[in-house]
């Protein structure tokens, strides 16, 4: 027993020694192996690709509505009281009344007749009776048939093209969540920079105080910057951290991986045409154009179908069946009879009038399709407006971030002027400390662009259709 329970233990711990093992693991991905890994572990493109074969499926249980239909039966009865069948009395009068003085024939006078004529009833049948049999059928020609099997196929594009639709939002939302990670480790980056050279300027500063060259102030306003920038240091850390787990979360990747990312903020480019031009656009690059030009088809179809509902409909069927009857319970006595029957037939049904509910179905489906048009003519329409607009943001921000990097730079060069003017004795601490704080401002304003810039590409490529590869 002892020994059982150690190999269970074991076993166990080998488990979830795997499992720690499997949610630990390490992965280096660059954007695009990114947006592939959740291709494939992301929930809801998971069930996207779900409801795809859900579609196909679908084509294959209509499919099987043309097909033979064979279906088996068996029926079992036991009469506990065999029915009784009231026949008109045949015999003549003076004949029934004889039977009835010698006990041949029952007698009723509430069931007699002026004529002296009483019904005879009898009990026909068994106690016991089975019926086995064998059903086909195959349908011919319908029309409704047809057009709604190749509705079903189309309704696996539209399936698929729904599909499309949510890989490509998975891609954009693991590539913000991907970009966000990068800008906040480049913010730690340059704030591990600017702590490094605060603390440095504040050591210098302490030193220059102790040895009685500048004022205790100066050293107190360089000790509230330096433990400013510690709580800095501490939030943009906490935000790193909570943008990988998000950024795993849209990857469907185990929240305990280790996850390091490849590409870099520098190789990211920023172009975009000075101009759309809508009318050279193809707008099939567009899954929202292609899933309203799906349903275009779909009411297509079902016009067509309600109009081919006015035409008949053709049925084959057979059948092969055999019965029992007994009085005792040997209904699978082999040595006695089934009595067998069989059939083939054919069956047309021709509509002639529904109360004019076809024609009414038939109108709706033809203002479905006038419906559908003008969602292809709006979404052409939507289209072009989010080219200009996504064209004018990418371009805007393109704009701020240059010029927020070259604040950069000049906020750098006032600070490095500032600090060699104050360690010369000819600047002061509090320009020295100003000059910090611009630059750690122009700093933020240059993520805060980069960001921008970040989701302004993202929505670029979306809108031209170019996000996923």
């Amino acid at each position: 027993m002892k020994k059982l329970i150690l190999a269970i233990g074991l076993g166990m711990a080998a488990q979830v020694s795997f499992a720690q093992t499997k949610d630990s693991a390490a992965y280096s991905f660059s954007l695009q192996q990114a947006i592939d890994y959740a291709m494939k572990n992301q929930v809801s493109v998971q069930n996207a690709v779900i409801d795809e074969r859900i579609a196909q499926k679908k084509v294959n249980e209509i499919m099987g509505a043309g097909l033979p239909q064979i279906n088996a039966s068996f029926d079992l009865k036991n009469f506990i009281e065999v029915p009784t069948t009231v026949l008109p009395n045949f015999v003549s009068p003076s004949v029934y009344a004889a039977l009835v003085q010698a006990g041949a024939a029952p007698y009723d006078e509430e069931k007699m007749s002026p004529e002296g004529y009483a019904p005879l009833e009898a009990k026909f049948g068994t106690k016991y009776q089975a019926t086995a049999g064998l059903d086909a059928s195959q349908l011919l020609f319908s029309g409704e048939y047809f057009l709604g099997l190749k509705a079903s196929k189309v309704f696996v594009e539209l399936s698929e093209r729904s599909t499309q639709r949510t890989r490509i939002e998975a891609a954009a939302a693991v590539s913000k969540a991907y970009y966000t990670v990068l800008i906040n480790e480049e913010r730690m980056k340059l704030m591990d920079a600017n702590i490094s050279r605060l603390k440095k300027a504040f050591d210098d500063t302490k030193a220059l105080n102790e040895n009685g060259f500048v004022e205790k102030i100066d050293v107190d306003r360089l000790s509230v910057a330096y433990n400013n920038l510690l709580v800095e240091q501490e939030k943009i850390n906490r935000l790193l951290k909570l943008g990988t787990y998000f950024l795993k979360y849209q990857m469907g990747m185990p929240i305990n991986a280790n996850l390091t990312l490849s590409d870099k903020l520098e190789d990211v480019k920023f172009d975009a045409l000075s101009n759309v031009d809508a009318q050279k656009f193809d707008y099939e690059k567009r899954v929202d154009y292609n899933l309203f030009t799906v349903q275009y088809k779909l009411a297509k179809l079902d016009l067509k179908r309600q109009r081919f509902s006015y035409l008949p409909t053709a049925v084959a069927y057979g059948s092969l069946s055999g019965s029992a009857q007994r009085n005792d319970f040997d209904i699978f006595d082999t040595k006695k009879s089934w009595y067998p029957t069989a059939l083939v037939g054919g069956k047309v049904t021709m509509p002639i009038f529904s109360g004019l509910a076809r024609n009414a179905r038939n109108q709706q489906a033809k203002l479905a399709v006038m419906k559908a048009e003008n969602n292809l003519e709006m979404i052409k329409q939507a289209i072009d407006l989010e080219l200009a607009s996504t064209t004018a943001s990418l371009q805007n921000a393109a704009s701020s971030l240059a010029i927020q990097k070259k604040n950069i730079e000049t906020a750098e060069e006032v600070y490095r002027v500032s600090k060699i003017k104050f360690e010369q004795g000819v600047g002061s601490n509090l320009e020295m400390i100003t000059a910090e704080t611009t630059l750690k401002e122009s700093q933020t304003n240059y993520f805060s662009a980069l960001f921008d810039a970040m989701v302004s590409k993202i929505d670029f490529d979306k809108a031209n259709g170019t996000l996923i590869k």
